[in-house]
């Protein structure tokens, strides 16, 4: 069972190392997982991952790797060697991308758990058409879900208006981590789905991702303690957690 504070993961969606650290003293032992995005990353490169892991933060780098099955499998060796504990792969990569990802991930002793991005938060039904993708984004999240899981994935990246789906779909025992995650009263920014933490995790989130309402608040650390407030709230007025039998078996 996840404890609240294992159920937040705040994103480093800073430009430079200093940044990030500053977030990270300010926070303290408040937040156990950090996420290093495409920003972070290409600033300051593997290094930062390497210093906050020896550090001892859970690292989530979410680098949506995306290629060609042994490509793709030698990136996530890389990235697992850093001692990461998720990382994230596009599902729309197909079955025998996201299987070398899962064995690639299997075969290194940090285990790092494969997650598989499914739709963007910030894509709408009309912006699926305007790519050649036809249906709801909640059909195509629910295809994409189920090719990761029978892949070998650990879970899945949904915004959290398709997890009561996803969680009737998949059962129990399935990651699914929501990004688009904004506390009451929050901007939305570039996010087109978007729940607050307390009603991702009620929907059967497992963990959910949180940047700029803690990393531009005023007081960082009290923003994170709110958020974890409310996600403990709603853990508490959960029922509890029975098996559920998946149409994707």
């Amino acid at each position: 069972m996840l404890q609240a504070r294992d159920r937040l993961i705040v994103a480093l969606d800073v430009p430079s190392a200093t940044a990030a650290r500053r977030i990270i003293a300010d926070l303290g032992d408040v937040v156990s997982t950090f996420k290093v995005g495409k920003q972070l990353f290409t600033a300051e490169g593997p290094s930062l991952v390497r210093e906050l892991v020896e550090a001892g933060q859970k690292v989530f780098l979410d680098l949506k790797f995306h290629d060609i099955p042994h490509t793709l499998a030698q990136a996530v060796t890389a990235a697992a060697g850093l001692g990461v504990s998720m990382l994230t792969v596009h599902a729309s990569g197909g079955a025998k991308m996201l299987e070398a990802a899962a064995k690639a991930a299997a075969e290194n002793r940090s285990h790092a758990q494969i997650l598989a991005v499914t739709v963007l938060t910030s894509l709408s039904d009309d912006d699926l058409q305007t790519i050649g993708i036809s249906g709801r984004v909640i059909d195509q999240v629910l295809r994409l879900a189920g090719l990761a899981r029978a892949s070998g994935c650990a879970g899945v990246v949904a915004s959290p208006q398709e997890v009561p789906e996803l969680r009737r779909e998949l059962g129990e025992g399935f990651a699914i981590v929501t990004p688009g995650v904004r506390p009451e009263g929050a901007k939305k920014g570039d996010q087109v789905r978007v729940a607050t933490p307390g009603e991702a995790i009620a929907a059967g989130a497992t963990q959910v991702v949180v940047g700029r309402p803690i990393t531009e608040a005023a007081k960082p650390r009290a923003a994170a303690e709110g958020i974890l407030a409310e996600i403990a709230q709603a853990e508490r007025r959960k029922p509890v957690a029975t098996k559920v039998k998946s149409r994707l078996s």
